[in-house]
């Protein structure tokens, strides 16, 4: 029996810049929080410590991962916080040296002495950080956890504890490789769309599912519509420029509209040229990654420093081949999409600590590949074709982030995998997928040896690539 994954695991909604350095630790506060209420020692910690270690030491500054830790230890949610509170629940954090705990009791919290940023790398994964909570000067209770990518956490044991007992999995259509999920459409005469929503339906209502999907696009289009609109200049120090807002207003011109369905369908009216096409596929990944270095909320597609691609290459599908495209289509997308992160997850890795840029961006644009492909009439053999080929042109891409910063050249780096997607659908849809020489199965292991053989300073690091060659002072 396999783990399920599901396309809710893989599409998390949270708040920027990362799903790793971000999410992951935010959403590891919680859990320790959870397991002090669980052993009922909340009530007796006077202070917490937090050590992170490997890529979450190196690049957590620019990855607000400290910001995410203080955030989670209050007891704040990152799915539904209010984005304009978080400036002002961190200010009191420091201002006041204090934290309340779980939003429960309130204890001293020196950041800069009880976050404490550690180089060395724990041997489970580059992505480590444990809590210590103390009673006095007595260690109550400690817990590592590690973020594995996509917001995904997890601990050690659980990996030892696979090895002596299997989980269970409640799915109908277990999949572990592409080669399961292509059988599985064939004996069953299904989409893999259909497939997936077998799957999910064994874990929710149909209602819940079409509930949830809608949730995830609603809040990719907002992210898109919020990026299209703001001016400004990003935090954190490179003076990066927003540029979504000038693309936007240059390809849109003069409209009229009030919220972000209106906006979808007066880009639907806009006469489109093909070099216009580029241009908005651009500003609508720019325009997501922009709000998530700004800390704005988006959706993990399979991580936030992807997350840009998907809601790119959906939106080129409702605004340049399918006025018509509604829910149905929508919800097909992203299941396709859920559908071949997951496999990704199993076979390879999320997480660009562990594999590179081509673990994010990379498997983005194959799900998005994969989604575009399916809806565009492709079989199910031609949409694992899509996934293919859209991984197997980036492979090897590294993740040297400027300054720790999710920005360069992460913001760019999307809307280049959301034009790879769109031509990697297409040629998939001109190929006949007996002529395929390589299944989507073999990149996915080419893309782990890949990541295995990867020197440790071009994944997310922050010590190799762009990130020496061009220093905080030149940008």
């Amino acid at each position: 029996m396999e783990e399920c994954i599901s396309v809710f695991d893989m599409l998390k909604i949270g708040v920027g810049p990362s799903s790793s350095h971000t999410l992951g630790p935010w959403r590891a506060a919680e859990r320790f929080l959870s397991e002090l209420k669980n052993n009922k020692v909340l009530t007796k910690v006077t202070r917490v410590k937090v050590d992170l270690y490997g890529s979450l030491s190196l690049t957590g500054k620019g990855h607000a991962t400290d910001l995410a830790i203080m955030l989670g230890l209050s007891g704040q949610d990152p799915e539904y916080i209010p984005v304009q509170n978080i400036e002002g629940i961190i200010k009191s954090i420091e201002n006041n040296n204090q934290i309340n705990l779980g939003n429960e009791i309130s204890i001293p919290f020196y950041f800069l002495q009880d976050i404490i940023f550690n180089k060395n790398f724990l041997p489970f994964h580059a992505n480590g950080l444990t809590f210590t909570a103390f009673a006095n000067d007595k260690i109550l209770y400690t817990s590592t956890f590690y973020s594995i990518g996509g917001g995904f956490v997890v601990k050690e044991e659980r990996s030892n504890a696979k090895k002596k007992l299997a989980i269970k999995c409640a799915f109908p259509f277990q999949i572990q490789n592409a080669e399961e999920l292509l059988n599985y459409t064939i004996s069953e005469n299904k989409t893999i769309s259909e497939i997936v929503y077998e799957n999910e339906k064994s874990m929710r209502s149909e209602a819940v599912i079409h509930h949830e999907l809608m949730r995830i696009w609603n809040t990719m289009l907002e992210c898109m519509y919020i990026g299209c609109h703001s001016e400004g200049i990003l935090p954190g120090g490179l003076n990066v420029r927003r540029r979504a807002f000038d693309m936007h207003q240059n390809l849109i011109g003069l409209a009229n509209y009030t919220n972000p369905q209106e906006w979808l369908e007066e880009i639907r009216k806009t006469e489109v040229k093909f070099r216009q096409i580029l241009k908005w596929v651009s500003c609508f990944a720019l325009a997501v990654n922009e709000v998530n270095a700004s800390l704005g909320r988006v959706v993990t597609a399979p991580t936030n420093g992807s997350a840009g691609v998907i809601p790119a290459v959906l939106m080129y599908y409702m605004v340049i081949e399918n006025h018509n495209a509604g829910e149905k289509e929508i919800q097909q997308f992203l299941m396709v999409a859920g559908e071949i992160g997951s496999i990704f997850k199993k076979g390879s890795t999320i997480s660009a600590a562990m594999g590179g840029c081509q673990a994010e961006i990379g498997v983005s644009s194959a799900m998005a590949a994969a989604a575009l492909c399916e809806l565009m009439g492709g079989s199910p053999a031609q949409v694992l074709m899509a996934a293919e080929i859209a991984m197997e042109h980036h492979l090897g891409l590294t993740c040297d982030p400027i300054g720790g910063l999710v920005q360069i050249p992460c913001i760019e780096r999307n809307t280049m995998g959301a034009i790879k997607a769109i031509n990697a659908a297409e040629l998939a849809l001109e190929t006949d997928s007996k002529n395929a020489k390589v299944p989507l199965d073999k990149v996915i292991d080419t893309m782990w040896q890949t990541a295995k053989d990867m020197n440790s300073k071009y994944k997310e690091t922050s010590e190799g690539g762009l990130a020496i060659a061009v220093n905080m002072a030149d940008c």
